[in-house]
């Protein structure tokens, strides 16, 4: 297990680095990171999946025939200059009207600008300008992708939104159409990144999807940056029930190589509110164990820190996340230049 120092890294000694991060995933937990790296980096990417199907971003992608832009959304509002108005505006969903009822203003801001330009990445790269990002969001393919999966007893589920449903282990995720065409610009980010960073998120079809993305893996397997796992805290119903922390490193491997990451960053601060365990128990969702022994097999470096903040909910974070990454990241240089 990797041991850093507790001694604080300031603004100044990072601001004058300024590694180049890029993080890989999608969700809540993608999101939710960034809110924590954009006080820490002036030069973040986020590379998110292409491959939501359910909500509003479901709804909009079979009617319109667009690109999901639920989790490029949310990272763009992680990202925003004046977060908590933009966060209040963007996430702001209609509850009344057929046609309008669930929808975020985000999304169809997103929808409203692909049809005006003829263009999901000009959308993005426009509604960035808007909201003066801390950052760049860009989608991992522009390409009209789904997930299948492939379970242990033999099943096969279609569809992003219904891989979590899985009553049995999930075997292998596979992208369709194979081998989808990268965006240009998030292979560029990788080429260029000091940092690459792959999750939190959900596993199966936050993470391993952007691996799936025709020279993702292999980009990032090639990178000279430091290159960690973000495991974790829970393990999700359906896609990751009973995983450890080796299971989350061997599934990604599994859909890209072996030993396509350095590092894997863990929690270790015990979760107290008990009542909040069992709410978690009772939907099958468990802290992910730290088997340290069979991680060490894989030539995979541990970083344990204390990383979670308990409200309603457990996860991480984000200023403890994003200081662990850069504490890590300065370690690791300092010993590459030496």
């Amino acid at each position: 297990m990797v041991t850093i120092k507790k001694n604080n890294i300031s603004q100044e000694i990072i601001s004058k680095r300024n590694p180049k991060i890029v993080v890989l995933g999608g969700g809540t937990g993608l999101s939710n990171l960034l809110r924590g790296l954009k006080k820490l980096s002036f030069d973040i990417t986020a590379i998110v999946s292409m491959a939501d199907d359910g909500g509003s971003s479901g709804r909009l992608r079979n009617q319109l025939g667009m690109l999901p832009p639920g989790d490029i959304r949310s990272c763009m509002v992680a990202l925003a200059e004046k977060e908590a108005l933009m966060e209040e505006l963007f996430t702001y969903r209609f509850n009344e009207g057929d046609e309008l009822k669930g929808h975020s203003l985000g999304n169809l801001m997103i929808a409203a600008l692909a049809d005006i330009y003829g263009s999901f990445e000009i959308a993005v790269r426009q509604l960035s300008r808007v909201l003066a990002l801390e950052g760049k969001v860009v989608p991992s393919t522009l390409e009209n992708v789904s997930l299948r999966a492939h379970l242990n007893d033999g099943t096969i589920i279609d569809g992003e939104s219904n891989i979590p449903k899985a009553q049995s282990p999930i075997k292998r995720i596979e992208i369709k159409p194979k081998n989808p065409t990268p965006f240009q610009e998030a292979l560029d980010s990788l080429n260029e990144a000091d940092v690459i960073v792959l999750g939190p998120g959900s596993l199966y079809t936050s993470i391993i999807p952007n691996l799936l993305i025709a020279d993702m893996a292999k980009t990032i397997k090639n990178s000279r940056a430091i290159k960690m796992h973000v495991c974790n805290v829970m393990t999700q119903q359906g896609e990751t029930t009973g995983y450890n922390v080796s299971q989350h490193i061997r599934a990604i491997e599994e859909h890209s190589y072996p030993g396509i990451v350095d590092y894997v960053l863990v929690n270790n601060q015990i979760i107290q509110d008990k009542n909040l365990l069992l709410k978690y128990k009772s939907e099958g969702s468990e802290p992910v164990k730290v088997d340290y022994d069979e991680i060490a097999k894989m030539k995979v470096k541990v970083v344990a820190k204390p990383l979670i903040d308990e409200s309603f909910l457990v996860r991480h974070n984000p200023w403890s996340l994003g200081m662990a990454i850069m504490e890590l990241f300065m370690q690791h240089d300092k010993v590459k230049f030496k």
